[in-house]
């Protein structure tokens, strides 16, 4: 699991957020499938049809994947974190951490999904910023730029633990309260939408985007919400091809015509008499 984060982490270094955090989904895809044949677990029609979606919308956001302003080296990405407004939007986050941390979270964390899914999908613009500086940094290392002697580095490291550590805690405290069926969804979406928003300010993707490749990317994005959610939310239902054709074939309608005996019973049952005096009269009908 180590070393798949790492990879996900360094995959931030090579391309845009807007790409790398969705794909992200098929880890969902790919685990879903892998427990099916190895440890049993059976994967549903709807389950299948979450995955077959996942990989579409997958397909589809990278071919109008944006591209994303080349930073390649520490000092560049210094100036972008310095951008006023990703400083505004980045302090309006930390205000949100903190009030969901101190005051919402002691309240209604146990109550509500959305408190403790809110904390790890805001941390996660400080997570990706610092992984993708780092990541230029490491490049810049590798090369030979003296990328030691600055201070981002230094900055950014204890800025990615803290918000790992506390991503980490508070996604384990809502699946030990909430369903894991919900958590997972949700906690996608959520992590994703911010994550994408952060890079969009920070990196001023939308810059370089035809107004075709923006309404495919948001497509692509909610078709994946979509599958991811389809493949966690009905994981637990029996629904299969089979068992599908044989709810239809029980709900065709069935002939109700009623038959000549019936209809003699039922007017012979519903037999008028009318009184007339003392004499009464009874009306048959005979078809």
């Amino acid at each position: 699991m180590g070393g798949g984060e790492a990879a996900n982490f360094a995959a931030y270094a090579f391309a845009p957020a807007t790409i790398v955090t969705p794909l992200g989904g098929l880890s969902v895809l790919i685990s879903a499938v892998m427990s099916s044949y190895l440890l049993g677990e059976r994967l549903n029609l709807l389950g299948k049809l979450g995955c077959a979606l996942s990989v579409l919308g997958s397909t589809v956001l990278i071919i109008h994947s944006p591209e994303e302003q080349e930073v390649t080296t520490v000092e560049e990405m210094t100036s972008k974190l310095k951008d006023p407004g990703f400083i505004v939007y980045i302090s309006l986050l930390l205000i949100c951490c903190l009030v969901l941390i101190f005051i919402l979270s002691p309240r209604y964390g146990h109550q509500n999904i959305l408190v403790f899914l809110a904390i790890c999908s805001l941390l996660g613009a400080f997570t990706v910023s610092s992984v993708k500086g780092l990541g230029i940094a490491v490049k810049g290392l590798i090369i030979g730029l003296p990328v030691v002697k600055h201070p981002l580095p230094w900055i950014l490291i204890p800025i990615l633990i803290v918000s790992v550590v506390t991503q980490v805690n508070y996604l384990n405290k809502s699946l030990d309260v909430f369903n894991t069926s919900l958590v997972f969804p949700i906690y996608y979406v959520f992590f994703t939408t911010v994550v994408i928003t952060t890079s969009l300010i920070l990196f001023k993707e939308w810059v370089s985007m035809s107004p075709s490749d923006g309404v495919g990317a948001v497509c692509a994005f909610l078709i994946i919400i979509l599958g991811v959610f389809m493949l966690h939310a009905f994981n637990n239902m029996d629904i299969s091809l089979k068992s599908l054709q044989q709810h239809l074939h029980c709900m065709a309608p069935v002939s109700t015509e009623p038959t000549q005996n019936e209809d003699e019973m039922t007017l012979v049952d519903n037999m008028e008499t009318e009184h007339t005096g003392t004499i009464p009269k009874v009306f048959v009908i005979y078809t």
